[in-house]
């Protein structure tokens, strides 16, 4: 049943600068399952991620966001990711002069509400980091500050790791990375999946779903969800683009 589901997204409508983007969304994440968000260009993906995450540029003017049975739009974006929400940026921030180590530490107390003991939180950094092949030396580095795209994106799966929430929004994880730094992307992901988390990719590409097997795959255009699928559909896309799906909602719509 819906309600029992992690994530329900219920005719969400969304104004960006008092333009429209989302215009009736519905989609429902349950945990243990990945779903991937496909669509063009300014389609409304990352409106999506951002609102759901309570950035306050984006005003929600219609639905629900109900994680476990409780509609968290009126949540601050730090109540949210305290409920179990995790958004993974498209381009994240660079912090100078603020270590790896110190920022997890603070993340973890920030979310959990309470300061981990140093040896428990030093050994849990250390099993996530096992987990996700990375080297000891990543904690000592300034947050962002001169990394890879590929290294931007991994602190961030660490950060998931360590904060274990049970949805986790991935925005455009793909975007600028080259072949090798998707591959090792993708297999931090794939390690962390399990039966207590959701996990939503938002793509513009099938590239990375060809190393993170999705659940459901859904298509997003102008605001509104119109294709639900699954394996055959991302390869309908690769194979045709959008313009198909266009076309077939232009007709439904008698244009």
């Amino acid at each position: 049943m819906a309600e029992a589901a992690e994530l329900v997204i219920r005719d969400l409508h969304v104004n960006v600068e008092g333009r429209e983007i989302l215009k009736g969304v519905n989609l429902t994440i349950p945990t243990g399952e990945v779903h991937a968000l496909m669509g063009p260009n300014g389609s409304g993906k990352s409106t999506l991620a951002y609102t759901l995450m309570g950035h306050p540029k984006y005003e929600v003017t219609q639905g629900q966001i109900i994680v476990r049975g409780e509609d968290i739009l009126d949540l601050e974006p730090d109540e949210r990711a305290r409920r179990g929400i995790f958004l993974a940026f498209q381009y994240p921030t660079s912090i100078p002069g603020v270590s790896m180590g110190n920022f997890l530490r603070l993340a973890v107390k920030s979310v959990h509400g309470k300061e981990m003991p140093v040896l428990q939180f030093r050994k849990l950094v250390q099993e996530k980091m096992k987990l996700l092949k990375m080297e000891d030396s990543f904690l000592g580095r300034y947050v962002n500050d001169g990394f890879s795209g590929g290294e931007k994106k991994r602190a961030e799966i660490l950060q998931m790791a360590l904060l274990q929430p049970s949805i986790a929004i991935m925005d455009e994880t793909d975007s600028g990375l080259d072949i090798d730094a998707l591959r090792t992307v993708s297999e931090g992901i794939n390690a962390l999946r399990g039966p207590d988390l959701g996990i939503l990719i938002i793509t513009h590409y099938q590239r990375i779903l060809n190393y993170i097997k999705p659940d459901f795959v859904h298509v997003l255009l102008d605001g509104r969800v119109v294709r639900s699928g699954q394996g055959e559909l991302v390869e309908a896309l690769e194979a045709r683009g959008y313009d198909w799906i266009i076309q077939e909602v232009l007709s439904a719509q008698g244009v």
